[in-house]
Formats: C-alpha cells, sequence, structure tokens
C-alpha cells in the first residue's frame, strides 16, 4: 500500500480540543499544515483524503464543524456537502482554489455556511471558523421566548423546531438563524448588510451572495413562491421583509 493510500483509508487525530473539526482535504501536506495549526488552538481534528470515504465514515455525532474541499477525488466537494448534509446539521465551510462565484453559489445552494478561497492565511481561517461556531452556539442558548407563532408557522427558537402547516421543516443549523432572525423581527425590512452580519459576523461587501442564496434555500423549504415570493419579500433597494400575516 502505497503512503498515500494510507493516508487515504486511514482517518488522523490531533489535539485534545473540545471543538471536533473534520478536514476532507486530498492535498496531505495542506492538510498537515491545516490540521497542526487548528491543533493548537484547541481544535480536534479529523482529516479525510477522499470524498467517498468521508462520506462512508461519516458519524455526524463525532462532529462538530466541517472543513470540505471542492476538488476531491472518489466524490466532489458538492456531492460530498450533499451527502453529508442529510445528517449533519452543524457549520460547514467550504475551502476551495476556485473563485468562481457559481461554485461558492453551488455549495451554500447545497448547504455549505461559509466559504474561503485557496491560498488563505491561518488566522483568516481560524477567525472564519470561530465566528461559525459562535453563531451556532448563539442559536443553542436558551431564549426567553421559545415559540414564534405565525399563522400555521411555528418557530420554537429553543428547541429548533420548525413546523408548517402540522409538517416539520428541516433546516440546517445557518437556515434556523436566519429564520429565526426575520422572524424576530417580523413586519421589519432588514437591509443584506444587517442579515449580513447577523449570519457571517462580518460586514457585508456589496458583492457577496451568502444572503441571496440562504433566503432563496429558505423560500424553497417554507414553501414561498420563487417568481413572487409572499412569505419572505424582497423589496427592491431595501433588503427582506418577513411577512407575519403570509402563513395561512
Amino acid at each position: 500500500m502505497s503512503q498515500y493510500q494510507q493516508l487515504t483509508n486511514d482517518s488522523t487525530t490531533a489535539g485534545s480540543g473540545a471543538v471536533r473539526l473534520l478536514l476532507i482535504e486530498d492535498d496531505v501536506r495542506l492538510a498537515g499544515l491545516v490540521r497542526d495549526y487548528l491543533a493548537q488552538e484547541f481544535f480536534d481534528v479529523t482529516v479525510q483524503h477522499q470524498g467517498d470515504v468521508a462520506v462512508a465514515t461519516f458519524d455526524a455525532s463525532s462532529v462538530d464543524i466541517i472543513i470540505l474541499d471542492l476538488m476531491l477525488p472518489g466524490m466532489n466537494g458538492l456531492q460530498v456537502c450533499t451527502q453529508l448534509r442529510k445528517t449533519f446539521s452543524g457549520p460547514i465551510l467550504i475551502l476551495t482554489a476556485k473563485s468562481s462565484d457559481i461554485d461558492h453559489v453551488m455549495g451554500l445552494e447545497l448547504g455549505a455556511d461559509d466559504f474561503v478561497t485557496k491560498p488563505i492565511e491561518p488566522p483568516v481561517l481560524l477567525a472564519r471558523l470561530r465566528a461559525l461556531l459562535r453563531r451556532t452556539q448563539a442559536v443553542q442558548r436558551p431564549v426567553e421566548s421559545e415559540v414564534l407563532s405565525f399563522g400555521a408557522l411555528q418557530v420554537d427558537l429553543q428547541s429548533h423546531q420548525v413546523i408548517l402547516a402540522g409538517e416539520e421543516i428541516d433546516l440546517t443549523t445557518q437556515e434556523f438563524e436566519l429564520l429565526g432572525f426575520l422572524a424576530r423581527n417580523a413586519g421589519t425590512v432588514l437591509s443584506r448588510d444587517a442579515i449580513y452580519n447577523n449570519i457571517r459576523g462580518i460586514e457585508y461587501d456589496g458583492l457577496d451572495r451568502t444572503v441571496d442564496v440562504r433566503i432563496s434555500r429558505l423560500r424553497k423549504k417554507l414553501n414561498d413562491n420563487p417568481e413572487q415570493p409572499f412569505r419572505i419579500r424582497t423589496i427592491w433597494g431595501k433588503g427582506y421583509l418577513f411577512v407575519a400575516n403570509a402563513w395561512d
């Protein structure tokens, strides 16, 4: 068995931190550098080098956050993201050498939460990971008002359960966070900058399409009309409006 095959077939774990991170990256040297750096920052890093192997061996209960490369042998990153999202609701950060907006939008459409383009400075990667974790933990904290009700829609902010017309809607952690932010501000037009800052923790640069993609995913899952949305409306030039009386 070659050294590459052995690295592909075996997971490599480093560090003893509380945050369990799965790194899916086929570049062995880069994966080692990222693993070693994050291990110093109290991450417990498991590495996989093939997409199909990562999917076959994935255990959602043992992972808190995922870094996923797009260009992978066995199964590409977009396919991996689709498969992992079936059981994993935590943050997925795409790490890619591609700068195409299409690749980024596709990743977000399939359930990724953020992306970083190679080459990247390790402190930047660390900052993005910590921002994703902070937002996830904020969603998981108990809140004063546990359930928001809008006709046929109920949003349980404590259990993260969303019910629409008697059916439970499956949302990722970040999708739920976005819905909660919109619902808590029902009737108020929220700018892209406000939403972007809420979901990514940084200021909107005027170009990133993360907000639009997340809104599009929410509309699909909440049976909003994609051509003429009436539940989460686009207010041109201003932002988005969650309509409180549109859920009957």
